[in-house]
């Protein structure tokens, strides 16, 4: 199972995003600890000036007698004390709170969350107090007492947080997308690194990487321009090696056709004459052996067929002679009327075929035959169509003609016959074609069994050296 991938440059920016987050939630956290901190800072402060603003109402109603004084009074300090949600109250020696006062909520607060609320009030308390005592005469007479509203304080820190996470988010989104450009624009050379690997699995060993600025990018492309160029010696040394092997190969077909016709079909001829003579006698002088002799004559005469297949597929018809149509179609011919009925072959050609070179064409006709052998041998096929195509393609890499050779069958698919691709006849075909600096590849026919495709460039024709002496 193949796994999904995930671009570079994006992966990359969702780890940055990510890190990032955890700083935003880090520092999200730490501003709801200052800001605890300083609430209670603030309480404890609130509370010092109360008590000793209580102490000196005390005071105050000791020295001032004719004057009624009310204690506590809590409104002289709950004047200056402002802050939203904040309560002052005086707690009684007896632990009973004589008065307590508290502000309300600042105008725009809205209640927290309900997750946010429960999350807050785990981690931070709430509903605490500060007590201060307050002193009169030396000894402590009650305590002031300051404290927050749960409710409220937790308002105001989901506020501040949510304006801190807003800001917060619009810096990650827009570090995201900085980060993201940043990547592209600087893994934009991977682009000429990936076309030059698609460049070389298509065969195309002259792709070269040019030099980077990134040190780890050079390095890569040294190691793949000299992986290129290795690739493409051995191309060429292997291309020349089996050329010279095929060209080893056709003489040695030669030669083992010139010596079956000689010594094998004269023996056979010589087979067929005695038993056509020794049939007469028998005929003349034992009847009875008469069927034998007839027998002898048949099996020399289909070993005689049988040879001259052979040596059709041995010594093909001379190509520079004929041309590669003619020959092409008395392949054609030849397997229809040795198959009889069975199998129907057919030819279609393109115009253009018979100005291809010589040799190349002879090489095409091999190709063509083996292929059509193969069909024959493992498909088991009732109808092959042999086609053979030239295509200009003039917009190609290298800019020049292509023949395209197909045989389509009807029979078993390359799958159900495994015996065709790893069969000799395949390998030979392979080996050929690469020789020529083509492809070789197997496909689903449209007729329902394989389709064999070699796709070749045209070689460049020989120049005439009287051509060569008018362009000089």
């Amino acid at each position: 199972m193949r796994r999904l991938s995930i671009d570079l440059k994006l992966r990359l920016a969702l780890r940055v995003a990510a890190i990032a987050a955890l700083c935003c939630v880090a520092a999200a956290l730490y501003a709801l600890f200052a800001a605890d901190r300083a609430a209670h800072a603030r309480a404890d402060f609130i509370a010092e000036v109360l008590a000793k603003d209580l102490a000196l109402q005390q005071d105050q109603s000791r020295w001032i007698s004719n004057v009624p004084h009310r204690f506590p009074d809590l409104q002289r300090v709950a004047a200056v004390v402002t802050d939203p949600g904040l309560c002052i109250g005086y707690r009684a020696p007896g632990g009973e709170i004589v008065q307590r006062l508290c502000n309300g909520a600042a105008p725009g607060d809205v209640a927290a969350p309900k997750l946010f609320a429960a999350l807050y009030r785990t981690i931070f308390n709430t509903a605490f107090e500060s007590a201060r005592p307050v002193f009169f005469r030396g000894a402590a007479e009650g305590e002031a007492v300051v404290g927050i509203d749960p409710q409220i304080l937790t308002a105001q820190s989901w506020r501040e947080t949510s304006r801190l996470l807003a800001v917060m988010a619009c810096a990650l989104l827009a570090l995201c997308l900085l980060t993201y450009a940043a990547l592209a624009f600087a893994l934009r050379p991977t682009r000429a690194v990936r076309a030059g690997l698609e460049r070389l699995a298509a065969g195309d060993l002259s792709a070269r990487l040019p030099t980077f600025d990134l040190a780890e990018l050079s390095a890569i492309a040294d190691v793949f321009n000299q992986l290129a160029g290795r690739l493409e010696t051995t191309l060429v040394e292997r291309n020349t090696l089996t050329r010279r092997l095929i060209v080893v190969q056709d003489e040695e077909r030669q030669h083992l056709a010139r010596e079956l016709h000689d010594e094998f079909g004269q023996c056979l001829a010589a087979v067929n004459a005695m038993a056509v003579s020794a049939g007469q006698t028998a005929a003349r002088e034992c009847p009875a052996l008469l069927p034998e002799c007839q027998s002898i004559a048949s099996t020399a005469a289909h070993m005689m067929d049988a040879l001259r297949g052979a040596l059709l597929r041995l010594r093909p018809p001379d190509v520079e002679e004929l041309g590669l149509a003619a020959s092409l179609e008395g392949l054609v011919a030849g397997w229809n009327s040795r198959s009889g009925a069975h199998t129907r072959f057919s030819l279609e050609m393109s115009a253009g075929i018979e100005a291809l070179p010589k040799d190349f064409a002879a090489s095409l006709y091999r190709v063509a035959q083996e292929a059509v052998t193969n069909a024959v041998k493992h498909a088991r096929a009732s109808r092959v169509i042999l086609r053979l195509c030239l295509q200009d393609d003039a917009g190609s890499a290298d800019r020049r003609p292509h023949v395209e050779l197909t045989v389509d069958d009807d029979g078993k698919g390359g799958g159900d016959y495994p015996a065709l691709k790893t069969g000799m006849g395949l390998l030979g075909m392979r080996e050929r074609i690469a020789a020529l600096g083509g492809r070789l590849s197997l496909e689903t026919s449209c007729l329902s069994g394989l389709k064999l495709c070699a796709r070749i460039p045209v070689p460049p024709l020989p120049r005439h050296p009287l051509d060569v002496g008018k362009a000089a």
